[in-house]
């Protein structure tokens, strides 16, 4: 909880405001049984309409003070918990942006979302609302039972008798409370993950016709999110109506007890009054502790789930890039470069032992079965991973010696699986160009060279045509070629295409690349494909088998040799063959 409090430092002379208009409230709150007891006392004594009328008159005007105070406590305190959720919530969000892609291969969407926006929220009402009852049940109770027993010390014990046993009870379901708030906490999260999952999925449900099995699938998981928070309902349930038994009795007890020292003479009506009045103030936070108990316990819980995002190490990380000097010239080097992922045993390697060196300028095709390591490979280059052995180098500087910042927009990366943003089609491609300047002709050179021209003039409304939900409304070729020109537009030093052109036919792939030759001299391009057609045209072309670099050179060097590639591009021969009978 200790980042917690670091946040509600920050506000801690507001915070000291709302509790000086707390114990105004709470003054005034005690004052008015006092007032309503001389009023009795006029009543029964001097039977003065004019002194009756002065304490009715005081009584609504400290009342109406009390209601401004009241409403300046809670609207500080709750504005506190307001500004402590945005700032939260921004950094959390800034947090996992700087998180590795390790993170994001273990971790659920819809679990990330649930902390981001339930967790953050029930943190809110742990340090507004909640704050606010656990300050205030307190000082009622210091003041009031200070004042009670001046009135009458065992009337004052009679009517707290039954506090020790609340407070056992709230001991006891304080526990139960956390333990079940964080079970209903965690059943959400994997109910969103998984509504998430299969929406994003759902052309994949119905190509299946699996929408029966997903809604029993869905409809089981909601079952048992509804049994855990039944679970926590009944605990709840169980507090509330304790309290208010509790209240009412110690009314009830007083009432008796008091009507007979007043007939006793002990106590005076005025006093009995006011002592019923004060029971009544406590009244209210005596039932709010279970809330208040609740809301500090699912607020705790969703901490502490946000500390286990908080406590993630970004783990790639990189010097400042103030005064760096850019990439100039992209050539690119890889020296005995190992990589395993996270949980995998050690004889694992996908890529064990890579050298490869790419001249600037020049083109290198990575080819290789499934499974080979050509996306890991790449993946080394902008650092999304870095190896546990080796030197990844651009322009003879290691990688790890670049910021991020520098390192990543010197790279233009086009993947495997095209992603859009909701948003039109300008604003995608022009995604990653920094300033404005020449944004507009750089979006339009980019979709030309991408190919996306013929796309562009029969779309009604060109590069605003929004493209919905992950790029939904564009086919898949053409979802690949805005990720493309995307790439393109920030004019990079190298370009890496994780077979980025699967979606496209070969001949649209082949003029594609001759166009970036022609566009883009001087820039370094690293190829990924599987048609090997496309790829002859490199200047290298490495193949990757078990992680390691079987063969290189040409393609003519290659199909000399006769081995993988040779073998490899002789069966894309046939499969071709076949699909033309």
């Amino acid at each position: 909880m200790r980042r917690l409090h670091a946040y509600m430092h920050r506000y801690r002379w507001r915070y000291v405001f709302g509790l000086a208009c707390l114990l105004v409230t709470a003054s005034l709150a005690m004052l008015i049984p006092f007032l309503l007891k001389r009023a009795v006392e006029v009543i029964e004594h001097d039977r003065a309409l004019s002194g009756l009328s002065f304490y009715v008159a005081l009584i609504i005007g400290m009342a109406i003070v009390q209601g401004v105070a009241r409403t300046f406590s809670r609207f500080v305190i709750f504005n506190i918990g307001r500004d402590i959720e945005y700032d939260l919530r921004n950094d959390l969000f800034r947090h996992l942006e700087t998180l590795p892609q390790s993170f994001y291969q273990r971790s659920q969407t819809g679990d990330l979302m649930s902390r981001l926006v339930n967790d953050i929220g029930a943190v809110r009402m742990m340090i507004g609302p909640g704050i606010l009852n656990f300050i205030n049940t307190p000082i009622y109770y210091v003041y009031a039972v200070s004042i009670m027993v001046t009135i009458s010390v065992p009337l004052t014990l009679l009517s707290l008798t039954a506090y020790p046993v609340v407070l056992w009870i709230v001991k006891r379901m304080s526990r139960q409370l956390m333990e079940r708030t964080v079970k209903v906490q965690e059943g959400l999260a994997a109910l969103s993950a998984r509504a998430q999952e299969n929406l994003a999925a759902m052309t994949v449900v119905k190509a299946y016709a699996l929408e029966g099995a997903e809604i029993a699938h869905f409809e089981r998981m909601n079952g048992e999110f509804q049994e855990q928070s039944l679970a926590l309902a009944r605990v709840r349930g169980f507090i509330v109506p304790v309290m208010k038994l509790v209240s009412s009795a110690g009314i009830l007890v007083v009432l008796w007890f008091g009507g007979w020292q007043v007939i006793r003479g002990r106590i005076g009506i005025g006093d009995l009054v006011a002592f019923i009045a004060y029971l009544h103030l406590l009244a209210w936070p005596t039932m709010a502790l279970g809330w208040m108990l609740s809301i500090l316990q699912r607020g705790r819980a969703s901490m502490k789930r946000l500390e286990h995002i908080f406590a993630a190490d970004p783990g790639v990380a990189g010097p400042p890039a103030d005064g760096e000097a850019p990439v100039e010239r992209g050539e690119l080097e890889l020296e005995n470069v190992r990589f395993a992922y996270p949980g995998i045993r050690k004889s694992a390697q996908v890529l064990d032992g890579v050298r490869l060196r790419v001249p600037a300028g020049a083109t290198l095709a990575i080819v290789g079965r499934t499974g080979a390591g050509k996306t890991t490979l790449v993946q080394l280059i902008p650092r999304l991973f870095d190896p546990q052995s080796g030197i990844v180098r651009i322009d003879g500087r290691d990688v790890r010696s670049l910021s991020l910042a520098t390192l990543r927009r010197s790279l233009g990366v086009v993947p495997q699986d095209p992603f859009l943003f909701s948003t039109t089609l300008r604003d995608n491609i022009a995604y990653g160009i920094t300033g404005n300047g020449d944004a507009d002709d750089r979006v339009r050179w980019a979709a030309s060279v991408a190919g996306l021209g013929a796309d562009l003039d029969v779309l009604p409304r060109g590069l605003e045509t929004p493209v919905g939900e992950r790029g939904i409304t564009l086919s898949g070729g053409q979802k690949q070629r805005v990720t493309l020109a995307r790439a393109l537009a920030i004019d990079p030093k190298i370009l890496i295409f994780d077979d980025a052109l699967s979606s496209v036919d070969s001949e649209t792939e082949r003029c594609i690349l001759r166009q970036l030759r022609e566009s883009f001299p001087g820039r370094t391009r690293i190829v990924i494909s599987h048609r090997l057609s496309t790829v002859r045209g490199a200047d290298t072309i490495v193949v990757l088998d078990g992680g390691a670099i079987v063969e290189s050179g040409t393609h003519e060097d290659l199909m000399r040799r006769g081995g993988v590639y040779a073998e490899m591009f002789e069966e894309q021969i046939v499969e071709s063959e076949l699909e033309t009978l």
